[in-house]
């Protein structure tokens, strides 16, 4: 307060004032105007009012900072659950699916397009190789007039060579005289799906709500003695993620009356690195195929031989990566095999494909990938799909006691149609593996621990 009264008290423009004086009898005298240093209220009163407005200022912002610190733990947490809700689709920045795609490798991917359809149609010219050959070249203008543009779609054409790869696929793999011949597979797509006409508990139980049944699914070995016509049951353990037995019945009697079985053991644990993990087995011929214990790979059983042989498909996501979902996912689902009249299948996602459905031919015997088509189909937007006639289906959940097919993949045109409505009927809500076979025509659930089997409808 001194301070501030001698900066109040000095002179305006803040020099000491001097004053003359007369030396009188040894004293001196002088005269002072003391109105120089009268007291500055106007100022003081002014300067009060500055430190009032910077108290209240304070206070202010000592209350918004209290504010802060109490909400800001709200505001870590929410960022912390935004974060781990986009977790799951960083991949989708990493992997460039919003950059667009170099002219150059757009170049590659078509040349080699063209390398592949000028060779299956010198080996097999058919009016489809014809047509894919024209649409490429129209591709092949577009291409060329991008690099003189600075706008163009580069989804779209994207989204075409995606089409046409897939069409490419279907004139290597898929015979003519498969496609072309009259029978089942004339009609392609299904029409309806039958009430179920086998309706049992499993085996083991209610308690084993996930697994894989069915019927040995290779066509022409129903003759052969020792195989062909046999069922079988396989049940997961271990929070429904992993097992190691098939069970075998050798005739539908058997199976019906849960009797006369034969365990088989495809490791010698469920936690074996050849063990089974998630619902996506199948028997085809003498062979279990099924996903590898906690890997990415896949596994084939000789059940002759009793041999194990792997495959590795790249970029498959697994282990709860892309499971089936929909209404709620059905865990350890990533990898599963399918067969129909065209041979094995497996189903799956990838990172490349944006988690997207990719559907690849195998040779059983080779254990190889043979070719693969890709769709637009996320896959955990599905709670399952199978194979019937080179058609790739999906399902999806309607209420606890209906699924719907709903989706429809033709390898042999490479087109898509999700405008399918075909109702099943089910008991419980979750669906761990459905399959078709195509030796009865019919589709194999295994529905929260009941089997149940359809009929397709052409």
């Amino acid at each position: 307060m001194l301070l501030l009264l001698l900066l109040l008290t000095s002179t305006s423009n803040g020099d000491a004032q001097r004053i003359p004086g007369l030396k009188k009898d040894d004293s001196c005298s002088c005269q002072v105007n003391s109105s120089v240093w009268a007291f500055p209220a106007i100022k003081f009163e002014g300067v009060l009012q500055l430190m009032q407005d910077c108290g209240d200022s304070l206070q202010n912002l000592q209350e918004q900072v209290k504010l802060s610190n109490e909400r800001l733990p709200q505001i870590l947490a929410t960022i912390e659950n935004v974060t781990a809700r986009l977790e799951p689709y960083q991949y989708l920045n990493d992997q460039g699916l919003y950059t667009a795609l170099h002219l150059r490798q757009l170049a590659n991917e078509l040349r080699e397009l063209e390398e592949d359809i000028s060779s299956i149609h010198q080996d097999k010219p058919s009016d489809q190789t014809q047509k894919l050959t024209q649409e490429i070249g129209k591709v092949r203008k577009d291409v060329d007039k991008m690099h003189l543009s600075n706008t163009f779609n580069m989804k779209t054409v994207k989204e075409k060579l995606r089409s046409l790869k897939n069409g490419v696929e279907s004139c290597r793999t898929i015979p003519e005289e498969f496609i072309n011949k009259q029978g089942v597979c004339s009609q392609r797509i299904m029409s309806n799906i039958s009430t179920p006409v086998v309706t049992k508990i499993s085996p083991y139980g209610k308690s084993y709500t996930s697994g894989s049944w069915g019927r040995q699914a290779k066509q022409g070995m129903e003759n052969q003695e020792g195989s062909g016509e046999f069922y079988w049951v396989q049940p997961l353990v271990s929070g429904n993620r992993l097992g190691n037995i098939v069970r075998r019945y050798r005739s539908y009697d058997d199976f019906i009356a849960s009797k006369n079985h034969e365990d088989v053991s495809v490791a010698p644990s469920y936690s074996h690195a050849n063990a089974i993990q998630g619902s996506g087995t199948m028997v085809y011929g003498e062979a279990v195929f099924y996903n590898c214990y906690y890997s990415p790979e896949l596994c084939r059983y000789d059940l002759q031989t009793k041999v194990t042989s792997r495959l590795k498909i790249p970029d498959v996501g697994t282990n709860n990566q892309f499971p089936y979902c929909y209404y709620n996912c059905k865990d350890w689902t990533d990898i599963d095999f399918a067969a129909d009249e065209t041979g094995l299948w497996v189903i799956y996602s990838t990172l490349g494909n944006h988690g997207n459905l990719v559907l690849s031919r195998l040779d059983s015997e080779a254990f190889n990938v043979t070719h693969t088509w890709t769709t637009r189909l996320f896959k955990k937007s599905v709670t399952n799909a199978f194979m019937v006639c080179g058609v790739l289906y999906a399902t999806r959940y309607v209420d606890r006691f209906q699924e719907e097919v709903f989706y429809a993949f033709d390898t042999a045109t490479g087109k898509d149609d999700n405008t399918l409505a075909l109702p099943m009927e089910k008991i419980e809500n979750g669906v761990a593996s459905l399959s078709y076979n195509p030796i009865d025509r019919q589709l194999y659930m295994y529905n929260d621990g009941y089997l149940l089997s359809y009929q397709a409808i052409f």
